[in-house]
């Protein structure tokens, strides 16, 4: 049942995806042929609204086909009033934006049911203490709550490990030990860790873990706006950062994942609530949003380019030219797909 809801789930953030494109296209005057989730053999179809919607085999993805626009065929054009060939580039643009736009919104309507419901968050309680690190110097013991540090109010474990990470000095913390308070004070070290894309850095900690206690935010109506506006910007900053590691090798190819990792993610996310479902399907229609902007001419991003070349030169890029860089780009995308493909097997067979 799990892995039928991530179907479901990826098959959402495609349509919102591709519905981008489809009210743009049709904001702009430009026919839509077909609406498809899902690429191959159709499975169901209906013709409404003057464009034909299916569902069709493999629910790798999904596309919109504009009169003029034919990314198999980029020779095939048509200069009718109702094509897209005939807009100018910036109209074009606005066209392959929206698809990529429609996600980042998405995403930020997930975060904000997110928030309404209270996200939980990870309390700063004590759980392991590293043997002779500052923390245990001090005397922090595990199941210790840390109220404040050096004054400052602390109430998330995130909040902690920020203060900590930045300090200079010496820390002053106020804790809670079987209902009474106690005060300690011990120096962070620069210790060498792992941060979210597995690279080896180093950074001043004290030597504690997480006790895995967490409590739901309780947020008001400006705190949801802000917090749902915070998670769209991290988990896109996130997902710009790992594309360029990946591209200039700072993050080796063996942790690209595909739509295998995908649906697992959701599929795991589906069994710990459906709050988990709602923050990985906001994560994930991030990434489709940021990987469509890639400038690899298959994607919207390889389109965007060609007009912004159109509109900085004032002429189209030749057709010997579009040809090769599409197919080039198919090569890559494709390339791409099976890495991660490869990559999600040799996962699951350990």
């Amino acid at each position: 049942m799990s892995w039928l809801i991530s179907l479901l789930v990826l098959s959402a953030l495609i349509f919102f995806h591709e519905l981008g494109h489809y009210a743009a296209a049709r904001l702009m005057g430009v026919y839509v042929e077909v609406f498809s989730i899902g690429f191959g053999k159709k499975l169901f179809s209906f013709r409404a609204w003057n464009t034909q919607w299916s569902i069709s085999a493999i629910p790798l993805g999904g596309y919109v086909k504009m009169k003029g626009q034919d990314d198999s065929d980029p020779t095939k054009k048509s200069y009718d009033e109702d094509s897209y060939n005939i807009k100018t580039p910036m109209q074009k643009i606005f066209i392959l934006l929206a698809g990529p736009a429609a996600n980042f919104v998405l995403a930020f309507i997930l975060y904000f049911a997110i928030a309404l419901g209270g996200p939980n968050i990870l309390s700063p309680v004590i759980g392991n203490v590293v043997e002779d690190s500052p923390a245990q110097v001090a005397g922090l013991q595990e199941n210790d709550t840390v109220l404040s540090i050096n004054g400052s109010k602390i109430s998330t474990w995130k909040e902690m490990a920020e203060i900590i990470s930045s300090s200079d000095g010496s820390l002053n913390l106020e804790i809670q030990r079987d209902g009474f308070i106690e005060f300690k004070t011990l120096t962070p070290k620069i210790t060498e860790t792992t941060n979210l894309y597995n690279e080896i850095i180093e950074k001043k900690m004290i030597g504690i873990g997480s006790a895995g206690v967490s409590h739901k935010l309780e947020l008001n109506p400006m705190q949801t706006l802000s917090y749902a506006s915070e998670q769209t910007v991290f988990a896109s900053t996130l997902i710009f950062t790992g594309v360029k590691k990946l591209l200039f090798g700072e993050v080796p190819a063996k942790e690209l994942g595909g739509v295998i990792s995908i649906v697992k993610i959701t599929s795991d996310a589906t069994a710990a609530g459906w709050m988990s479902v709602l923050f990985f399907a906001a994560l994930i229609s991030v990434n489709l949003g940021v990987l469509n902007l890639l400038p690899i001419p298959a994607l919207d991003g390889g389109h965007i380019m060609f007009n912004l070349y159109e509109f900085i030169t004032r002429r189209e890029a030749s057709e010997a030219v579009i040809i090769k860089l599409t197919v080039a780009g198919w090569v890559i995308l494709f390339s791409l797909m099976g890495l991660g493909l490869y990559n999600d097997i040799s996962r699951l067979m350990g």
